[in-house]
């Protein structure tokens, strides 16, 4: 009886140890709070200390009561003499439901992840200095939007959760959107005095809808003017890309996969990408699209002589092209392209390969650079936070949240961003993309710009960068350097000249 007791104490007192011991974690969000810790590091050759906010911001609705908790970080350079003249970048990220982690910590902001030069996973996982973060010329703030990161949505005064139709109007769909990260950028520029700072906006793959979204959005209903809009590799922003468009616009993208895996001919394989592309794109819009406008009411003859072509920019078999009815989808290319060496290409970026269990089949078994990205970036962002931004919390980092059914209606986000520039003359855009982008393809993205503004009178405001790397172009260092370096030439140049007004 003496055993049982002393094991049975030895018990208790270990519940009540565990007990005291875990009662300092809580996977409740604080809705305000921030944390500093101070950095330095090394831009271009140049040493200079930066400061580091992380921490959560309220989502107000009309009646002052906080409905969600929105999770940012936020760096400055120290011993910048005028703040009021340094520019602010404002970064997102897409999905819709994806955290702002992809531009945070691997293309802008002063710690990259520790991957291979062309963007594979190492271990230890971690992050490294960014020699070329924008953050010597440009303070940053990454958000992540409602369910994203650490972000959330909060219950309301009697702890029920908002239901499906409320979260929808209120959080997930594309207006609802850019209505409340319009109203908590406000209270975020006021709060750290940036009203007389020259502001960016970047967003990528979805992020693109919500900033040019947002570009208006501003300007109309909070009053606040940017200098500049960066699309990196856009998505959808409510311009038309369906039918032969849609068809057409794959095609250089299949070109350049294909160039990048050798499966060209070799007249075409040996030459520089960039010297090759611009043939492929003449023939898209000078050949390609009329004959796929045309239907079933092609000539049989031209059809086979676009076809032939097509084969021959793709990498795919004349056979293929001519099943497909000229109109090859994505998803079968990225299958096909190397099904005879056993292997399929990646959606987002091509130049990563997977294996299926079949080879046989119309689409790849699973996402073989997604697979990669999240192999790298979810240890490091959950480790960068905790550890160099002592941002402690147990509430799951989300990578991808739930946000869905997504409300898609009424996307006029392009029409709006077109709108701000032409009330804003300051107002710049550029577009960035990756030649290897298969599911935002570069040339889409093109098409995009050259539609954005129909009347041509802002032409010069829009420009275009492309890069030898996927949706992510930055993960491959040479274009990590590239990338920043365009982006930092941009927001110096959308900065006028003192005494420059804003007018036509």
């Amino acid at each position: 009886m003496k055993k049982v007791s002393i094991v049975a104490l030895f018990f208790c007192f270990m519940s009540g140890a565990i007990a005291a011991d875990t009662s300092q974690y809580n996977r409740q969000l604080e809705i305000d709070n921030n944390v500093v810790t101070n950095h330095k590091t090394k831009v271009n050759g140049v040493k200079f200390s930066y400061t580091a906010k992380s921490g959560t911001q309220p989502v107000w609705n009309e009646m002052g009561e906080p409905i969600a908790a929105l999770h940012y970080t936020y760096y400055t350079r120290d011993n910048v003499k005028d703040r009021a003249a340094r520019p602010l970048l404002i970064s997102f990220n897409g999905g819709p439901g994806s955290a702002s982690v992809w531009m945070h910590v691997a293309y802008t902001g002063p710690q990259v992840l520790n991957i291979d030069d062309e963007g594979y996973p190492l271990q230890p996982y971690g992050v490294k200095t960014n020699p070329y973060s924008v953050l010597d010329v440009a303070d940053i703030v990454f958000v992540n939007p409602a369910n994203t990161g650490y972000s959330r949505v909060l219950p309301n005064k009697d702890g029920k959760m908002p239901s499906t139709e409320e979260l929808k109007k209120t959080f997930f769909g594309v207006n609802a959107d850019v209505k409340y990260l319009a109203e908590w950028l406000n209270t975020f520029v006021t709060r750290h005095e940036r009203w007389r700072s020259p502001k960016f906006l970047i967003g990528e793959s979805y992020g693109t809808t919500r900033v040019s979204g947002l570009s208006l959005e501003l300007q109309n209903r909070q009053w606040m003017y940017l200098n500049g809009v960066v699309l990196v590799s856009p998505t959808d922003i409510g311009i038309e890309r369906d039918g032969p468009v849609k068809a057409a616009n794959r095609l250089p993208y299949f070109a350049a996969a294909a160039w990048y895996h050798n499966a060209l001919a070799s007249d075409l394989q040996g030459r520089d990408l960039e010297e090759l592309l611009p043939e492929v794109e003449a023939f898209t819009i000078n050949e390609y699209l009329p004959a796929l406008a045309m239907g079933g009411f092609i000539d049989p003859t031209h059809k086979q002589d676009i076809a032939k072509k097509v084969a021959k920019y793709s990498g795919l078999a004349l056979d293929e092209v001519l099943k497909a009815n000229l109109d090859v989808p994505t998803s079968y290319f990225w299958k096909e392209l190397l099904r005879e060496r056993g292997k399929t290409v990646g959606r987002l970026d091509s130049r990563y390969l997977g294996i299926d269990k079949q080879d046989i089949g119309n689409r790849p078994d699973y996402n073989s650079e997604l697979t990669s990205w999240l192999h790298s970036f979810t240890p490091a962002i959950n480790y960068y936070m905790r550890e160099h931004l002592n941002y402690e919390t147990d509430v799951k980092y989300n990578m991808f949240g739930n946000v869905h059914p997504w409300d898609r209606t009424n996307n006029k986000t392009g029409e709006n961003l077109r709108k701000a520039m032409a009330a804003n003359p300051y107002l710049n855009v550029m577009v960035q993309a990756g030649y290897f982008d298969g599911a935002t393809n570069y040339f889409d993205a093109k098409y995009t710009m050259w539609n954005l503004d129909p009347s041509s009178k802002m032409k010069d405001r829009l420009s275009f960068k492309g890069y030898r790397s996927g949706h992510m172009m930055y993960l491959r260092h040479e274009d990590l350097k590239k990338s920043n370096n365009d982006l930092r030439d941009f927001i110096k140049a959308s900065i006028p000249s003192k005494g420059k007004a804003a007018k036509y």
